[in-house]
């Protein structure tokens, strides 16, 4: 059995055994191989890790999580990535090795491990650049986006910028007229905060959607009006159920995917 052909039997059998998919199958005008209607519930691939809570929150917004493992950044295993998945959650984790932005490497930053970051940087890089499928990307996820579209990050807000965004909370505003606005329906809310890095450029193609007070970027998004492709620094899937608020965006992803 070939590599891909292993990939479509776990696909297969991980949509089996989970019963979460269900979508109505149909003959052919010719009675031969069934195929699938559009009414499917879209499958959300969650990249590398196996986080309860994001899982939890595709669900809830009527998407099937698929946890993508980071062992495989071969391109066969890619490109059936994209041709069977219907969106992409980079989710939350360490840092993203500066080089890739074209820094040196200060002394707080903690480097992804090798089998995530290429795993991440291939599916990320080629999900941009080769589909126009719904990309949702949360703290280390958000700073991907960036770093992918030749964007550079604050390596350390403490020291660069001032002030702590580790284990706390605090408002972010959100820029008028962006997609993200429009998905929330507020202008300014409380958020988590678990980061010590942010976007700094945002990069080519993309736009800043929110700040925190102190100026440091909390959202950017394509400029795109026919993409849903977003970034955010904050957990929203870790502030559910209790922020209904957060459920918006999760919803908004889920339903760009169908």
């Amino acid at each position: 059995m070939n590599h891909r052909s292993r990939i479509c039997r776990a696909a297969a059998l991980f949509l089996a055994v989970t019963g979460l998919f269900s979508c109505d199958r149909h003959e052919t005008a010719t009675g031969n191989l069934p195929q699938e209607k559009s009414s499917r519930a879209p499958l959300i691939g969650i990249a590398s890790v196996n986080g309860e809570a994001y899982v939890r929150a595709i669900h809830a917004a009527g998407g099937v999580p698929v946890i993508l493992p980071n062992q495989d950044d071969d391109p066969a295993a890619i490109d059936a990535y994209l041709k069977e998945l219907d969106g992409l959650l980079l989710p939350g984790g360490a840092d993203i090795p500066p080089a890739e932005y074209g820094e040196e490497t200060h002394p707080t930053v903690e480097v992804l491990d090798q089998n995530r970051f290429r795993f991440e940087k291939a599916i990320g890089k080629a999900w941009i650049e080769k589909t126009k499928k719904p990309l949702l990307g949360i703290c280390l996820g958000s700073q991907w986006i960036s770093v992918l579209h030749g964007g550079s990050l604050v390596q350390d807000i403490p020291s660069e910028v001032g002030g702590n965004h580790r284990d706390t909370k605090h408002a972010v505003k959100l820029e008028p007229g962006t997609r993200l606005q429009q998905i929330y329906g507020d202008a300014e809310f409380e958020v988590n905060s678990f980061h010590h890095q942010s976007v700094d450029d945002a990069g080519k193609g993309l736009r800043i959607a929110a700040r925190g007070a102190d100026g440091v970027v909390e959202a950017t998004e394509t400029t795109d009006p026919e993409r849903f492709l977003i970034g955010v620094q904050w957990h929203p899937e870790k502030m559910l159920p209790g922020d209904a608020r957060q459920g918006r965006l999760l919803e908004a992803f889920v339903a760009a995917a169908k």
